[in-house]
């Protein structure tokens, strides 16, 4: 499967905007929620979820360096290359990491437009957009 992804060169802060997993979780769903409805509607058969850290695997997978850090994964094969086959394939799923967001926020509001942008940025890629797409409609 194709993976996309966001990747952040990070200096980090020293300190750690600290949320709970709840409050994390609420987060990814009011940045989902502030999507355009048409969009919102049309994301079909995905699993939107969030995990601490990226997998080592994801990282080596990913040819991550240590000085990198991820925000969000987009797993799975975008619309525009399924040829309207949508059942041919299996769930697609979008991660997002809660601690390298955590430690590079200097504010909860930061957090939470990093969480917005990472959000909008995966699922733009769930609907096919490259990384110059994306950025370009920035």
């Amino acid at each position: 499967m194709p993976y996309t992804l966001t990747v952040r060169w990070v200096c980090y802060n020293t300190s750690v905007i600290d949320i709970s997993d709840d409050e994390f979780s609420e987060l990814i769903d009011a940045a989902f929620e502030r999507l355009p409805k048409v969009h919102r509607q049309a994301v079909k058969n995905v699993a939107i979820v969030y995990a601490d850290e990226p997998t080592p695997e994801q990282r080596e997978k990913l040819k991550l360096q240590r000085n990198q850090s991820l925000y969000g994964l987009y797993e799975g094969v975008a619309l525009t290359r399924r040829q309207g086959n949508n059942n041919a394939y299996p769930p697609d799923k979008i991660t997002i990491f809660k601690g390298p967001m955590q430690r590079s926020a200097n504010s909860v509001t930061e957090l939470k437009e990093q969480v917005n942008k990472t959000v909008w940025h995966e699922v733009a890629h769930y609907f096919g957009l490259n990384h110059d797409q994306i950025h370009e409609l920035e």
